[in-house]
């Protein structure tokens, strides 16, 4: 029996029908195709450009880029880098030495505005150019309409507006993130742990990634994944001004849970009050969601690699973003791998709940309302958590119905071979 959504999505992908497919479900002509992309690539452009030239060049609330230009600026001019007062809840510029080191060269710029003009844009091309890979990766070809559809949807999600109207480097570790991934099936094993490792020193929420190279044997690839973090800081402590002070003053402001901008589990419990047994309770649940899921997925390694890995590096995030003592929704950019496993034969993004958690965590809507001023206060960020925790419910769900129906198909297969026997 043909699968109706796989048919829809296949009718996108021009993947091949069988003959006695329904009219609705075969192939669109190519007329059609060709009218599709005609629409929807000017649509994106537009949408593309309106964010980055309007939405993200014009100065919004937060502006991560100035905090970073002043820390490297401090490096270059022999001052502390971590001199900032972190009682304040400004932006605080929160990278290592190691990462300090890396981002440097920025500090050669001279006019700041122009410095975060290119870094808005160079984050843009990082994330049309993962989107496009990322798609190349489960099947669909760049001439597709599922292309400018997906970077015109992404553009409007909130995770890539406000990655780009913040001026935050996400866009730039989401390309890391990919060329990671695709290394790990390409069998570039080195150039792989290398983009792991400059995403990890960056931003360390990466390092679960480093599960993927382990199960696969890929010794080289978590070599570099753990090298390139502690040779990177090694290199830069006598380097950067006031290095021991990121160990001395931000590494324990990191490990605070605070009640303000953060959607995590821990900071909801914080900022709601919620007693400590149902928090430990709440985070014991997901967590073994979590490790469940992985455990799970183990069964197609090698049999299904992309949806693996994809599904794996989706889960593993989604924990992060969920159990650490920050989690901020414009982070679920990194979740787009996961997402274009849709286009596989099996995902676990073929379900309606699944997709319930993405619409929460990417919806670009505003949640304030006049009739409470109450739920305008803590909606907008704690609904990131409802569909992150949505996402990991989502996710171990049907990997344990797959398990439990391969399990009974085992055991009745067990059974007929000894009544045979």
């Amino acid at each position: 029996m043909t699968n109706p959504v796989m048919a829809v999505l296949d009718r996108w992908r021009g993947a091949p029908l069988p003959a006695e497919a329904s009219t609705w479900q075969r192939p669109l002509p190519p007329d059609h195709a060709r009218v599709a992309r005609r629409a929807l690539w000017p649509l994106a452009a537009i949408i593309m450009a309106y964010t980055v030239c309007v939405r993200s060049l014009n100065r919004g609330v937060t502006d991560d880029f100035t905090t970073v230009f002043l820390a490297v600026r401090r490096m270059w001019d022999g001052v502390p880098v971590y001199s900032e007062n972190y009682a304040h809840v400004d932006p605080h510029y929160l990278y290592n030495p190691g990462a300090t080191l890396i981002l440097s060269p920025l500090g050669a710029l001279t006019h700041l505005d122009a410095a975060r003009a290119v870094f808005i844009i160079v984050n843009a091309l990082a994330i049309a150019g993962a989107i496009v890979w990322i798609l190349r990766m489960v099947g669909i070809r760049p001439g597709s309409p599922v292309v400018p559809a997906a970077l015109g949807l992404a553009f409007l999600t909130e995770s890539v507006v406000n990655t780009l109207g913040f001026s935050n480097i996400n866009g730039i570790l989401l390309l890391l993130m990919t060329v990671f991934l695709a290394c790990l099936h390409g069998d570039r094993r080195l150039l792989g742990g290398i983009a792991l490792g400059l995403a990890i020193v960056i931003k360390p929420l990466f390092a679960p990634l480093l599960f993927l190279p382990l199960m696969r044997g890929h010794l080289s690839t978590l070599a570099a994944g753990i090298g390139i973090p502690v040779l990177s800081n090694l290199l830069a402590w006598p380097v950067v001004p006031g290095a021991a002070d990121y160990v001395r003053v931000v590494m324990p402001y990191l490990g605070e849970t605070r009640d303000y901008a953060n959607a995590s589990l821990p900071g909801m419990a914080l900022y709601l009050g919620m007693p400590s047994g149902w928090e430990i309770f709440w985070t014991l649940l997901f967590a073994l969601l979590v490790a469940l899921s992985v455990i799970l997925l183990l069964r197609w390694r090698d049999t299904d690699p992309i949806m693996w890995s994809f599904t794996t590096s989706g889960v593993l995030l989604t924990g992060v973003f969920f159990l650490s003592s920050l989690g901020q929704m414009y982070y679920s950019m990194l979740l787009f791998p996961l997402l274009a496993t849709v286009f596989l034969p099996r995902s676990v993004a073929h379900t309606w709940p699944f997709w319930v958690g993405v619409c929460l965590v990417l919806a670009p809507w505003s949640w304030s309302t006049d009739f409470s001023p109450t739920f305008s206060r803590w909606v907008p960020v704690f609904v990131a958590t409802v569909g992150w925790g949505i996402i990991i419910a989502a996710i171990a769900a049907p990997l344990g119905a797959w398990w439990w129906q391969e399990r009974r198909a085992q055991t009745a297969t067990a059974g007929t071979r000894r009544r045979t026997a």
